[in-house]
């Protein structure tokens, strides 16, 4: 597992693509959000939540390669024979990517800690809203691995990862008016309702079980999609 995530990330550093989107995310954090950061340390909560919509463009381009490049270039198949559970494999790809973002949330620590030295202390509504972000990034990434996955094309995957991350981010808004069992089914698998409550200054012991549980599954049906991949591949 460790071997794998180590591959990755020396392949995602030895490529422009982590320093692009790191510097992609955190150019939109300066350019849009700096004059708000001019007031107290409360104001960055909001911030927080608008860099959990800029996941929703970041995590597609980080994770569309992470499995869809084996099976194109036919390595996938080295991966189903390897000694190493597909499971460890496809868990070490997912922290290849996870490693990335922590890197641009680390990064990004850089203005709630300048807001701090000018406004005061660190609150605790500050570090629900990182340690959601952090959990909510974690719920994202796999979803892109899960993408990923189903595909050999790293820009249908970029595509339908954009997609499935929209549909999580509007989820909530849209069981409001659709109402009735697809109403309730939309309002479950929301994200974002979750990760509010975080940038609310609650730590929702509900709320964490509940993203690193849907993290899990989402990683599961991922093994599960390559195993019967293979099994009917021959």
């Amino acid at each position: 597992m460790w071997t794998v995530a180590k591959r990755e990330i020396g392949s995602y550093f030895k490529s422009p693509i982590a320093y692009v989107l790191i510097g992609l995310f955190i150019l939109l954090i300066s350019i849009f959000f700096w004059p708000r950061l001019q007031g107290s340390r409360g104001d960055f909560i909001s911030i927080l939540g608008d860099m959990g919509f800029f996941l929703i463009f970041i995590v597609p381009i980080l994770t569309m390669k992470i499995l869809a490049e084996d099976r194109k270039n036919g390595t996938e198949v080295l991966l189903m024979t390897s000694p190493t559970s597909l499971f460890k494999i496809v868990l070490g790809k997912f922290i290849a990517a996870y490693t990335v973002f922590l890197v641009i949330t680390i990064i990004s620590l850089i203005y709630p800690i300048i807001i701090v030295i000018f406004s005061g202390a660190f609150t605790i509504q500050l570090a629900g809203g990182y340690l959601g972000f952090l959990l909510l990034g974690g719920a994202f990434i796999s979803i892109g691995v899960l993408a990923s996955a189903s595909t050999e094309n790293q820009i249908i995957a970029a595509i339908i990862s954009f997609v499935a991350l929209l549909v999580m981010w509007v989820a909530d808004t849209l069981s409001a008016s659709v109402g009735g069992v697809v109403g309730t089914v939309l309002t479950w698998i929301s994200l974002i309702s979750r990760y509010q409550v975080f940038t609310k200054g609650i730590l929702g012991f509900a709320e964490v079980i509940y993203l690193i549980s849907f993290t899990a599954i989402i990683l599961f049906l991922t093994v599960r999609l390559i195993e019967r991949r293979r099994w009917t591949q021959g």
